[in-house]
This record gives structure tokens, sequence and C-alpha cells, in this order.
């Protein structure tokens, strides 16, 4: 009786149809992570169109997806220099002033590169005439430039965020999530969640100048093409979903809104183990014990190498060396074994 009852409303839905998706992606990494996405999309036959500056770094064409392609004021050498320069800052043991004032230039060189290259997209008339004609169904980017976010608003279509964090949490508090700097320490600052009173002054002094400076510019960027005044937080409290990829393993719990999704995982979708060449000198058999982080091919060559005694190379991003006793080496090596598989 129940089935004859909800037949007719069962004729009434449609079958789930392939939609149409722009994508603007984010240089480094971040593409490397979204790259992934887009080939499970493509495979389940979505039409993806990614639009990219002409000088970029690892975004490359593919089968996938169509590369659209536009101009840019800067070469591909200067984006490579900046990203070379941030991870060595990354992992600098230097003091915190040296640290911070690097940090500071660094997000005021890559502000301009970034907001040069957002420029260049939004007041490209072909570019964007074929937005407004292609008729997307949503809109695939990382806001860490707010870049899609402003076209998003511009043609009013939904935007998916796709994402590791902002910068001073303001994708935090874009989706009206709490995040107060007295307990939650700033990127870059090194604390925990148990700060002194000089370390909560300097976690607050880095969101107060750090990143107003560093956001800024897009926020006038923004406003001018938008035309109405806008700021960070609210450009990006208008996504629609938010796709971030971490989990509450290695950050701190916090209350979320239900359209934030946790991926933390999807960068271990496809594991490969380390060579018996490379892996051979992960734990040498001394009292000094070294952990090795491997980089990509894009930075390796200008961080430094590594060669096993065979002469076979693996990348080494940073080595941390820990003095240990010889009766807990064992210890430690059977704990890190799973680490042992990328």
């Amino acid at each position: 009786m129940l089935a004859a009852v909800l037949l007719p409303f069962l004729c009434c839905l449609s079958s789930a149809a392939a939609g149409k998706l722009l994508v603007i992606p984010m240089e480094g990494s971040h593409w490397l992570s979204m790259k992934a996405v887009l080939a499970e999309l493509s495979r389940r036959g979505h039409e993806i169109i990614v639009i990219a500056p002409e000088s970029r770094m690892l975004i490359d064409s593919s089968a996938m997806y169509m590369l659209k392609m536009y101009p840019v004021p800067f070469k591909k050498e200067e984006l490579q220099e900046l990203m070379h320069s941030f991870a060595l800052d990354t992992f600098s043991e230097k003091p915190f002033l040296f640290r911070f004032l690097n940090t500071w230039e660094n997000f005021r060189k890559s502000s301009a590169i970034f907001k040069a290259t957002c420029e260049s997209l939004l007041y490209n008339k072909e570019v964007m005439k074929y937005i407004e004609e292609s008729k997307f169904d949503a809109i695939l980017t990382d806001p860490l430039t707010p870049c899609g976010q402003i076209i998003a608003l511009h043609f009013s279509i939904p935007t998916v965020f796709f994402l590791r964090g902002v910068p001073c949490a303001i994708d935090v508090h874009a989706a009206q999530s709490p995040d107060p700097p007295s307990y939650v320490p700033r990127v870059f600052s090194l604390y925990t969640d148990h700060m002194t009173f000089p370390q909560r002054v300097k976690n607050l002094l880095i969101k107060s100048f750090l990143c107003n400076f560093a956001y800024l510019p897009f926020e006038h960027l923004a406003s001018d093409f938008l035309h109405r005044p806008i700021t960070m937080k609210e450009l990006l409290s208008h996504g629609s979903i938010w796709l971030k990829r971490m989990d509450f393993v290695f950050e701190y719990p916090m209350p979320v809104m239900p359209n934030i999704v946790f991926i933390g995982g999807i960068n271990c979708g496809q594991r490969k183990p380390l060579s018996q060449k490379c892996s051979s000198g992960f734990f040498p058999r001394a009292l000094l014990l070294h952990y090795y982080f491997f980089l990509c091919n894009e930075f390796a060559s200008s961080l430094g190498h590594f060669q096993s005694k065979n002469q076979h190379k693996c990348h080494v991003l940073w080595t941390f060396r820990l003095r240990i006793a010889v009766s807990v080496y064992r210890h430690i090596s059977e704990f890190f074994a799973p680490v042992m598989t990328m």
C-alpha cells in the first residue's frame, strides 16, 4: 500500500545530472590537493573549467579539465622565489621578532603578487564575459586569496571553499565559529593553548598587524569591483560550503557550523611506501635521532638534498636532532614505523 502511494512521487524525481564547475585555484600544494578532487569530479562526468594565470608553478593542463589562462604582470621565477622564502621562514629557529618581521615582509610581497593576479583576472573583459556566458553551477576555490569569491558574488554563483585555513583565522570568523586569540595560537607563533600574558599579547599583535596588512589590498580591490564597501570577513561569509583539509588530531577542537565539512584525510588517499634505498637512512643507528620531512621537487633543489649511501637522492625540507638514551631508541623507532609510508 505504501509503495503504491510513493511510486507516483518517485516518478517525478529527476536523476542526478552532471554540473558545470568553475575552478579558481591557488598555487603550490593547495593546487596539488585540489587536483585530486578534480580527478574524481571529472570521473563522475562533471564539466570542469580551470582559470589560472599564465605565470604559474604547478597548475598544468590535463584531460580532466579545460585550462583557460590570462596574462599577469609578473614572471614565474618571482613566484618561485616567494614560495622558497616562505618555506625557509616557516622552519626558522631565529628569535620571534626576526620571524615576525620576515613573515610580515613575505606577506607584503605575496599580497602584492596575489592582488596583481586577482586584479588581472577581474578586469580581463574577455575572461569575465566567458564566465558570465558559461552559466556555471558553482565555483570551487581556495579562499586564501578571495578572487574566486569576488567573482562568485559578482555573478551570484554558489561557492565551495576548499582550504587548509586562512591566516589569522579569518575563515573561522567568517563561518561564525569562535576563535579567541587568548587561547588559540596564530600561525607562525609556535605557541600552544597555554600562553603567558606576554605570549598572548604577541599572539594578538600577529592578528592585528600582520593579517590586516596582508588582506587590506584585497578588501580595497573587492570594494572597488563590487561597488560597495566590504571586508574579508564579510566576503568569505557568503561561502556555501567549506571543505577543510584538517581534523582535530593536530588542530584545536572548536564548535563549527553545519556547512563546514572536515576532509583531513583527503591527502592520504594514495599511500606510497618510501623506497628501501631512501628509508634506509630514516632512522640512523646513533644517539642522534633525525626526523626528515620530504618536500616536493619544486622546492627540493633550493632547500638541499639528502643522499643515502647508495647515492639515491631523497628530498629534505628540515631536520631536527634530539639527544636520546640508547634504551628508548628502539621504542621510538617502533612508534614511528607507521610513518614510513606516504
